[in-house]
């Protein structure tokens, strides 16, 4: 499948890497929905992609609430007169550790369930139910190609701090690779990627001294581009005999 001619749905796409998919998909030829829950995000977006070859087209959702991604599914497919490529971008982070002992009270201070519940509700849940719906949609209506690219992070294999987001990326791994085996027969290809430490707004937004201590550790000595984890979805969009597989975008870093 070519990216030009392509009908594209981005979750979280009202900043950084989402938006940066959604603006570029539509630099390449294809027509793109997004979503996210920030109304100035879209704003920029949308803004953003006015004058581009394909349209850019957002809505507000919620993607761990499965009347919005019913919803938002069926909004999409009417504005863009169909749909073949979903990208599960949208993520949060609630970090911290299982359990802190307080050295001053020494109170053991537990993780949240409701850190935990926030972060597997949109990194993990949100994925399936954006997936289920737009492998159901394009089933009823017999349209195929489809592919479903999916972001996880190098935090799948375990990253201290954590233990909700961890799990969520690892589970995304997991359903790419069983989701390919029960999608291929509906000519629906599913793929991850796992980006490491990225140069988008979150590490912007770290002190100098703390970056370059994360940054320590990445053979390539610095962060990746949105541009660079981009090539990998258009590389799964437009390469036909990928799928259930994960692609590692970080730099060589090993946690």
């Amino acid at each position: 499948m070519q990216v030009n001619g392509s009908k594209v749905l981005v979750t979280g796409g009202g900043s950084g890497m989402g938006r940066e998919f959604t603006l570029r998909l539509a630099g390449a030829g294809a027509d793109v929905a997004f979503c996210d829950l920030n109304d100035q995000g879209i704003e920029e977006t949308i803004a953003a992609g006015v004058g581009l070859p394909g349209k850019v087209i957002g809505f507000k959702a919620n993607v761990a609430v499965e009347a919005e991604v019913v919803k938002l599914i069926g909004d999409a497919w009417d504005a863009l007169g169909g749909l073949n490529v979903l990208v599960n971008n949208a993520g949060i982070f609630r970090d911290g550790l299982l359990v802190k002992k307080n050295k001053e009270t020494g109170a053991v201070d537990r993780l949240s369930l409701a850190k935990w519940q926030q972060v597997i509700d949109v990194d993990l849940t949100g994925p399936f139910l954006a997936t289920r719906e737009f492998a159901a949609k394009l089933i009823e209506n017999d349209q195929r190609p489809g592919v479903v690219i999916s972001i996880s992070s190098i935090s799948r294999h375990g990253n201290q701090d954590q233990t909700n987001y961890s799990a969520a990326k690892a589970g995304l791994i997991a359903d790419t690779k069983l989701w390919s085996q029960e999608l291929a027969r509906y000519g629906i290809r599913t793929g991850a990627i796992a980006p490491g430490f990225i140069d988008t707004p979150i590490l912007q937004g770290m002190r100098p001294e703390v970056l370059a201590g994360v940054l320590k550790g990445v053979p390539l000595g610095r962060a990746g581009t949105p541009e660079e984890i981009f090539l990998a979805v258009k590389f799964i969009i437009e390469c036909d005999y990928f799928t259930g597989r994960c692609l590692d975008v970080d730099g060589g870093l090993i946690l």
